[in-house]
């Protein structure tokens, strides 16, 4: 397939310094993952960070408490502008280490206790694309187009996050509700012959429909 918008990014990583396909900025909330940031081109991912948080608020109508991300979206400008909105980043301080003393030592300890709460917090997003790329090809993009392509990547997040949603809602669902909706989809999306229709009904009768005639 002739893909002339996908180039080769170098990344520099151990194993697999050059890359080829879409560079993705995404940012998770909850088990939410929401794409802000698609190109083509390389891009300096610590650049969209105010812009993430603006969308949060935007989304919300509020800050967020805390921002996990990874160090290079650590800039003294992204920290700068997070402290004046009351924002905690969660990554290591710039600068050197602080000097442990006997005044503050446990302030020391509590505050690497929190960095590895935070390290452990932020693992779900590297999660998410290797779900993308294991689940659902995420790393095969097959379309010839740019546009056609960036709705494929973003179709995928969707479809997480639908499975996500709905993982979230079975526990709260009747099991009555669950069947009647399993069954109204069934109906509308396949045409069933007679034969079927009567497994189906034996099944369960919730199957059974005297309006369609099975």
């Amino acid at each position: 397939i002739s893909q002339p918008h996908v180039r080769p990014i170098v990344r520099g990583k151990a194993g697999r310094p050059v890359e080829f396909g879409a560079k993705v900025s995404v940012s998770m909330i909850g088990k939410l993952a929401f794409v802000d940031h698609l190109d083509w081109d390389a891009f300096n991912e610590s650049q969209d960070l105010i812009a993430q948080v603006e969308r949060y608020k935007a989304r919300f109508g509020f800050y967020p408490e805390v921002v996990l991300a990874d160090g290079i979206y650590g800039t003294r400008a992204n920290r700068r502008w997070l402290k004046e909105h009351g924002i905690r980043f969660g990554g290591r301080p710039l600068g050197r280490p602080r000097k442990v003393t006997s005044e503050n030592m446990d302030e020391i300890k509590q505050l690497k206790r929190q960095r590895r709460e935070d390290e452990r917090s932020r693992i779900p997003v590297e999660g998410k694309f290797g779900q993308g790329k294991n689940g659902y090809r995420l790393n095969q993009i097959r379309a010839r187009l740019a546009s056609t392509s960036e709705a494929w990547v973003r179709s995928i997040f969707l479809v997480m996050n639908l499975i996500a949603l709905l993982r979230f809602l079975l526990p709260f669902l009747r099991p009555s509700a669950i069947m009647d909706a399993c069954t109204t989809w069934l109906r509308g999306m396949l045409r069933l012959d007679d034969g079927v229709g009567d497994r189906l009904t034996g099944m369960h009768p919730r199957f059974a429909d005297a309006s369609t005639g099975w």
